[in-house]
């Protein structure tokens, strides 16, 4: 990318990478998103709108301005209308939109990369709980043809099939069929995400897989192709097959309510927004506290994306789970929220932390008490199993006090060591995955 500097954002909106024209001229809109096709194909849209409609009470005109995966919403009816541009050309053409001062917000499907935080650190820390906004959850959905027999794949079988190494359906139990590989192009946050959960450092992307910038496309394509398989968002599985995925000894998880929300299938991720900090405009925070709000996380649901407003669920428990685990829980239901850490074992990262006022929220909304809650701890693999259930006990106990510090009472809370595995074991990925906070709630 061409460096402009950084000017406020209605300075510079008929610039991006290279010196290209933006559609519409310098001015044109009062706020700019720029980022994720993920997000910006139906979810920031979405939001968008009910955000204006919200704000204005006016209703809100969305069309196309000539370019592919853009779109413009403008109130309509109002002595002071509200123009609002989303553009969604990837995550990694976000953060460039936002370093070079023509974006507002970034949408991206994955975390802000270390070079990327690094670049930004003199105007803004996009790590703080005020510029990293976790707007969703999304499960990144392995797709196949319908009639394909082919039901669960461990993560280092889908390595090894995107890299080339397994090149044909019968090898997997299926017909035989050569494999066709569908992905994301570069650009993409779910590409990114693709590569770093699924091909890793050992694994290259085979030459012949073919690239989409679109989800939706990819997945049609996939369902129209008996030898095909891809990835996308959980939003594009349209008329595909989705398989279960499995991680290490962790049993195999297909993306649903509670597996995603939760973040134990192997594949879910984060959808974020990012703000420039102090030059965050007022109507960006404004749209990201919306986003962010019930009303808001409603909307996310009606997408196709997770929300990250609680239910109860009563899962289904599988084989694996000791008699031990099923007592404990027999008569609880589970929330769709899990506590994760930021960094060591007991600091709260920042969706947790808003996850707090969430649970608060909940509490008052279904009228529960926080004795009817227990909160289950665990553990990524120990020495030796006293250590284990050290660590979920004390991460189950973090979570108890950070909640009674917003006022709720006392809160049942146990441990569960190192077993019950929701990923690969040791490793950062391990250790952030498997060490996690659940929380249920008592049937009535």
């Amino acid at each position: 990318m061409r460096s402009i500097g950084y000017f406020p954002a209605g300075l510079c909106r008929a610039l991006v990478a290279g010196g290209t024209l933006m559609a519409g001229s310098a001015g044109a809109t009062d706020l700019e998103i720029h980022g994720s096709n993920t997000i910006g194909a139906t979810l920031a849209p979405m939001l968008v709108e009910g955000f204006l409609e919200h704000r204005t009470g006016k209703a809100v005109q969305v069309t196309g301005n000539g370019r592919d995966n853009e779109s413009v919403l403008r109130t309509t009816g109002s002595d002071d209308p509200i123009q609002v541009l989303v553009a969604a050309h990837g995550s990694s053409t976000g953060f460039k939109a936002l370093a070079s001062g023509a974006a507002d917000i970034w949408a991206s499907s994955r975390p802000a990369r270390t070079s990327e935080v690094t670049h930004l650190s003199d105007r803004a820390d996009l790590t703080a709980l005020d510029n990293e906004h976790v707007i969703a959850i999304d499960g990144l959905a392995i797709l196949v043809h319908p009639s394909n027999p082919v039901s669960q794949l461990s993560i280092e079988t889908l390595a090894n099939v995107f890299a080339g190494n397994i090149r044909n359906w019968s090898e997997l139990g299926g017909a035989d069929r050569t494999i066709r590989l569908y992905a994301r192009d570069n650009r993409s946050g779910t590409w990114d995400t693709f590569e770093s959960l699924v091909l890793g450092d050992d694994h290259t992307l085979a030459a012949t897989a073919r690239r989409y910038e679109s989800n939706d496309r990819l997945s049609d394509d996939v369902s129209n192709d008996p030898a095909g398989i891809g990835f996308a968002g959980l939003a594009s599985v349209r008329n595909s097959k989705v398989l279960a995925i499995s991680d290490g000894n962790a049993p195999a998880l297909k993306p649903n309510q509670l597996t995603v929300a939760s973040e134990d299938y192997p594949l879910s991720r984060r959808l974020f927004m990012y703000t420039p900090g102090d030059e965050t405009p007022d109507l960006a925070r404004a749209l990201i506290q919306f986003a962010l709000s019930s009303d808001g996380q409603a909307l996310v649901a009606d997408s196709g994306f997770i929300s990250q407003n609680p239910i109860a669920v009563k899962p289904e428990l599988g084989a694996n789970v000791p008699d031990t685990f099923r007592r404990l829980t027999e008569n609880y239901r589970r929330l769709t929220v899990n506590f994760r850490f930021a960094e060591g074992r007991t600091r709260l990262d920042n969706k947790a932390r808003r996850d707090l006022q969430r649970m608060s929220d909940f509490l008052e909304q279904e009228q529960r008490s926080a004795d009817e809650l227990m909160l289950i701890g665990y553990a990524d693999q120990q020495s030796n199993e006293l250590r284990a259930q050290m660590i979920s006990e004390l991460r189950a106990l973090s979570v108890r006090k950070a909640l009674q510090d917003r006022g709720l009472g006392a809160i049942a809370y146990t441990g569960y060591g190192h077993y019950l595995p929701v990923g690969s074991a040791g490793g950062d990925q391990g250790a952030q995955r498997n060490g996690r906070v659940e929380v249920w709630i008592r049937d009535r």
